[in-house]
């Protein structure tokens, strides 16, 4: 009975007509695939004119240990055009093996049954520019197609893949893919800015991180927005050379203020390049010195006080040493506009967010696109923070003083609660001292009722008696751009229903950007005509398609069509406008500019091994634990050792 259905299946195969050698070939693998083997093509005739394929061979490739990948198994079929009718004929079929088949389960995993398809390698690129992890991918293919054996491919071909897309966008390497990529953008965007520089052999030298290939160091240039959020101003390696440039994208506007680490070449270099803007020093990482190197806490307690106090008597040690505390000292930045900050921690911050997923094997377009999906997550939680300011107000007691309702609705919710109201808040400790009224000021003497200290509050006032401008001797209104409580204090005692202009900081407000037109999407992933298509129709048949699973009729329906549409052949099936699977803009054309041609990959630096352990502070090892060597004790090491040579004493005799 099995002869029989042999003999029948044979007779079937031998019989089929083809329209093209390519019919014969899906025809034979999928015949491979229900029996448990793979197939590759093999021999191929042309004809007389070697301008057409008139005959095809497809044979058996059984996958071994690496050192042998044929075994010579007779299996085959070969296909023959008929030219008379322009179809293919099956000339010769064998259906043998001399090798066991694999399992209807594992007939996935053979190499002519496993293949990416154009969609599927659109939502690779597309999932690998959001900076999903390649296995991550596979996992979420084998959950959407419910299985490794649906997905049609295998994890090792989802590397390669992604290895050679990347190599074809990089072809023209990877200095200058990058810049027609930046120039493709600022013909896109007239806001975008960007400026490299070459050394003398035409190697790029500045424009990326120091967490890629060629081990250039770059720092990303952090300050907040109107939400008090962290945002970025641009990145670039940290030089009199990015200064430069840095200044020149903001047009000549040097920086109100500068907080960095004690790094000394961007000393240098910010004393050169912006010598009238203040700077000051991490306070973060001047405490971590404390902890490492100073182990006395009273010592360490005083330094903290001097650290923070505004206040600094001219008797007082640290007044002596102005150069060292003019860079990090409190008392010597008040009234410059330091919005509250005292360290680069949001700079700490952003680091690690773009450092989370970069990696010594990145490309500089990779690396572009990371820095891009960054700043797309900053501009989302800012688009965030501007919806909710425009749809809600912070809540305030119901009993709240006209001032506070009034301040809620100039700043924005974000400032408010966390600058605003707490200086309101701290208003309530205030007591009046004192009135000096004098020809068009008044002078507020303000004392705290748990601080031995006073400040004065001065008012100028106009013609009619009215309030023209505030300030405060602590400052802080020019420091930090919202108003201390010495100053709520005063407008309480002079029953002033609003804010003064002057203490309302504009860029705490939300008509701090009115200037400028929002940036809500980058045209880093702007896409082909192509892709824009099948973008749409697919988050179509998404919803269409849920939708037709809750009924048999409807998935019949849904079914049919999309079977129909996926049968049809267009006559320009698999061109994809260029084998564009992702955004354009990584594959720019080619600049027109000679000043941008010939720009070379950036010298190749090796790694210098290892990363370096972190190191304990003196104070977190223990003496105890170390051994010496001469004598194998605790407690003391070679150089204390009473073995040591030099240190045994002579007889008195000898010393005589």
């Amino acid at each position: 009975m099995a002869d029989l259905e042999n003999l029948m299946e044979y007779s079937e195969i031998v019989s089929k007509m083809f329209a093209d050698e390519d019919e014969g070939y899906q025809f034979y693998n999928a015949y491979a695939l229900s029996k448990g083997f793979s197939v590759r093509k093999s021999y191929v005739e042309w004809n007389s004119d070697h301008t057409e394929i008139s005959l095809r061979r497809y044979e058996i490739k059984k996958r071994r240990p690496r050192d042998i990948t044929r075994v010579g198994c007779p299996a085959k079929l070969v296909i023959a055009l008929d030219r008379n009718s322009g179809q293919w004929y099956v000339k010769n079929f064998i259906d043998e093996h001399n090798h066991p088949l694999v399992p209807a389960d594992l007939g996935c995993l053979l190499r002519s049954h496993r293949s990416i398809s154009d969609a599927q390698k659109a939502e690779i690129v597309e999932l690998g520019v959001a900076r999903i992890r390649k296995h991550q991918i596979f996992e979420i293919m084998k959950m959407q197609y419910d299985g490794y054996d649906k997905v049609g491919y295998t994890s090792r071909d989802l590397y390669n893949f992604c290895h050679l897309y990347k190599q074809e966008i990089i072809a023209t390497g990877d200095a200058q893919t990058i810049i027609s990529h930046l120039m493709e953008r600022q013909n896109r965007d007239s806001d975008f800015f960007f400026k490299y520089k070459t050394n003398g052999e035409g190697h790029l030298q500045g424009i990326t991180y120091k967490t890629n290939r060629y081990n250039l160091p770059l720092v990303p240039s952090v300050g907040v927005n109107h939400h008090y959020r962290t945002i970025i101003f641009g990145c670039g390696i940290i030089s009199v050379w990015l200064l430069k440039t840095f200044t020149e994208a903001n047009v000549q506007k040097h920086p109100i203020s500068v907080i960095t680490d004690g790094d000394l070449a961007m000393q240098r270099a910010i004393s050169v390049m912006w010598p009238n803007s203040p700077h000051r020093l991490c306070g973060w990482h001047i405490e971590q010195n404390l902890v490492c190197n100073v182990h006395d806490d009273t010592i360490e307690r005083k330094w903290q006080a001097f650290f923070e106090t505004y206040d600094v008597t001219e008797d007082s040690w640290m007044y002596q040493m102005y150069e060292v505390r003019a860079t990090w000292c409190a008392a010597y930045h008040a009234g410059n506009r330091y919005l509250g900050l005292r360290s680069n921690q949001r700079s700490e911050s952003m680091n690690s967010r773009l450092q989370m997923k970069l990696d010594g094997k990145m490309t500089l377009l990779e690396m572009v696109h990371h820095y891009e999906s960054c700043l797309t997550k900053v501009r989302r939680i800012e688009a965030d923070d501007d919806a909710n300011a425009l749809q809600s107000e912070p809540f305030t007691d119901p009993d709240a003083s006209i001032l506070e309702v009034n301040a809620k609705k100039r700043f924005t919710p974000n400032v408010f609660k966390t600058k605003v109201q707490f200086s309101m808040e701290a208003a309530k400790k205030c007591s009046l001292v004192e009135i000096l009224d004098g020809d068009d000021t008044t002078e507020y003497i303000v004392g705290i009722s748990d601080r031995d200290m006073m400040y004065y509050v001065k008012c100028e006032l106009t013609e009619e008696a009215n309030l023209k401008e505030i300030s405060c001797s602590c400052r802080k209104l020019q420091s930090l751009g919202t108003p201390c409580s010495h100053i709520f204090f005063v407008l309480g005692i002079r029953d002033e229903s609003m804010l003064p202009d002057c203490c309302v900081l504009v860029r705490w407000t939300m008509g701090a950007k009115r200037a400028f037109p929002p940036i809500r999407k980058s045209t880093m992933y702007d896409y082909s005509p192509t892709l824009l298509r099948y973008r749409e129709l697919r988050n179509l048949n998404l919803a269409a398609s849920f939708t037709a699973s809750r009924s048999i009729e409807g998935y019949e329906r849904i079914k049919r069509v999309l079977e129909q549409e996926a049968a049809v052949i267009m006559p320009n099936a698999g061109a994809n406008e260029g084998n564009m699977y992702g955004p354009v803009l990584p594959q720019a054309p080619e600049v027109d500019c000679e000043e941008f041609r010939d720009v070379l990959d950036p010298m190749h630096v090796s790694g210098r091994g290892a990363p370096k352990k972190k190191l304990k502070s003196s104070s977190d090892k223990t003496r105890d634990d170390s051994k010496c060597s001469l004598c194998k004790r605790q407690g003391h090491n070679r150089r204390t050792c009473h073995l040591r040579p030099e240190e045994k004493k002579l007889p008195e005799d000898v010393l005589d």
